[in-house]
């Protein structure tokens, strides 16, 4: 931060804190969602347990099957009217659909028309989320200093991963206070209602951020492309960045999918562990994470984000299926288990905001992260605890989680081998960041320039 004025400093910590907050609420809901599928199940389906839960979690799939709408929609219009503006929408849309969750009537109640709405509410939280996650990463990395670009990116994530731990801490509070009558009628709907004034905590912060310099420079000097054209160039021009993220999202979300929101469920269904004790499992984890994101971004700024891929992708290959074996042993493995899969996969978490928008220009930045990081996570990412689950219900083989994510950070670590490093590589102009065309205009720019290696 030498060199940067006391206003400067407050405008970056305002813009941090903006972008923050909106992914936390975002991932508050998927961690209750996920953390208290047993008693959605119970409440709003009909049928026995199993079933249930099945279509519990086919309603946690269907909001990331839509996300790839939300990204069309709000990624080329972020390129177009700002950031800001695409950011406080999907906020709101975010934070109004899961305070609903909490309020619909029970099968009981209304009977079909249960799962319908939650459905429908969920489908409004992927089309908002389409274009929050990828427009959060651009406003943060937009903002950022460029040497410091993985270390501020970083909370982000850990915007991330405390919505999902408040999450978890709500979801275990209310199990050990509630009897499991309460929790099926109503205790289940007190953490969905927390999002409203979450959400209006994130909108009041966003509305104090000017749009990041960025994208005010593009759009002063008419640079911002027609949305109509965005789909066009993004299977043209960038082709290879848009495959690139696609492989690098499938590793990043299997994982996450998998590891962070399907664990509770699946340590209790498939390993047959009490419900306190599934939830205990990741908070541990996840805290673990938290406090080492911000050293891993400062890591990226030093050493570059593509070794932190392709360490984190390898690693996670060698150990998750001796650790999945770990994690079936007692308590105490599944605590440890998590954890070492946990700080092997926060290298991926940590550096995805200074990663994923560095690898776009500005005119198509905000659309290629939301199309290419949404269209990767609906397929691979949010169908990742249904798949486990029924994959773990036809063979009986509870070591499935483990083989998706082997497979997913095969195709990350041969993805890794195709990023452009962007460390400490300014994000202006029109050109890709980190290739000889960016870095001659931004010597025309008059931005000092960083010369990293095209591979």
């Amino acid at each position: 931060m030498l060199g940067m004025s006391r206003e400067s400093k407050s405008v970056l910590h305002r813009a941090i804190g903006a972008s923050a907050i909106g992914n936390a609420v975002e991932w508050f809901d998927y961690g209750v969602y996920a953390y208290l599928a047993t008693y959605i199940a119970k409440s709003l389906f009909p049928g026995d347990g199993e079933s249930g839960m099945v279509y519990t979690l086919l309603g946690f799939a269907v909001s990331f099957l839509i996300r790839p709408v939300g990204g069309m929609i709000w990624g080329p219009l972020g390129d177009r009217i700002g950031r800001k503006r695409v950011l406080a929408t999907t906020i709101i849309l975010m934070a109004g659909s899961t305070l609903a969750v909490g309020l619909i009537p029970s099968f009981e109640m209304i009977g079909i028309g249960a799962p319908i709405l939650l459905y429908v509410l969920r489908m409004i939280q992927g089309l908002s989320a389409g274009g929050e996650y990828g427009g959060a990463a651009t406003f943060m990395a937009e903002y950022a200093p460029d040497r410091k670009r993985g270390f501020y990116g970083s909370f982000l994530e850990v915007g991330t991963l405390a919505g999902f731990t408040l999450g978890n801490l709500v979801a275990l509070l209310l199990v050990n206070v509630l009897d499991d009558a309460s929790m099926n009628s109503w205790g289940w709907r007190i953490p969905f209602m927390i999002a409203g004034p979450l959400g209006l905590i994130g909108m009041y912060l966003r509305s104090r951020v000017e749009d990041t310099p960025v994208f005010r420079e593009v759009d002063s000097k008419d640079e911002t492309e027609e949305v109509s054209g965005v789909y066009r160039d993004l299977v043209t021009k960038y082709l290879r960045p848009v495959l690139t993220l696609f492989g690098l999202v499938i590793a990043l979300n299997v994982v996450n999918y998998s590891l962070i929101s399907y664990t509770p469920t699946y340590l209790g269904s498939a390993l047959g562990m009490d419900k306190s004790d599934a939830l205990l499992v990741p908070l541990i984890g996840q805290v673990a994470m938290l406090c080492t994101l911000p050293f891993l971004g400062a890591l990226s700024d030093r050493i570059g984000r593509k070794p932190m891929w392709m360490f984190s992708c390898a690693a996670m290959m060698v150990a998750v299926i001796p650790v999945y074996h770990l994690i079936g042993s007692s308590l105490t493995g599944a605590i440890v288990g998590f954890a070492i899969l946990g700080m092997l996969y926060a290298p991926q978490l940590a550096t995805i905001s200074a990663t994923f928008p560095a690898m776009f220009p500005t005119i198509v930045r905000f659309a290629g992260v939301a199309i290419g990081y949404n269209v990767a996570t609906s397929i691979f990412g949010g169908t990742a605890p249904v798949i486990n689950e029924a994959l773990i219900s036809a063979t009986g083989d509870n070591m499935v989680p483990a083989y998706y994510m082997l497979g997913a950070c095969a195709v990350g670590l041969i993805a890794s081998f195709f990023l452009i490093e962007t460390k400490g590589v300014s994000l202006r102009g029109t050109q890709v960041p980190g290739t000889p065309e960016a870095i001659e205009e931004q010597r025309e720019l008059g931005e000092p320039v960083e010369v990293v290696a095209v591979k």
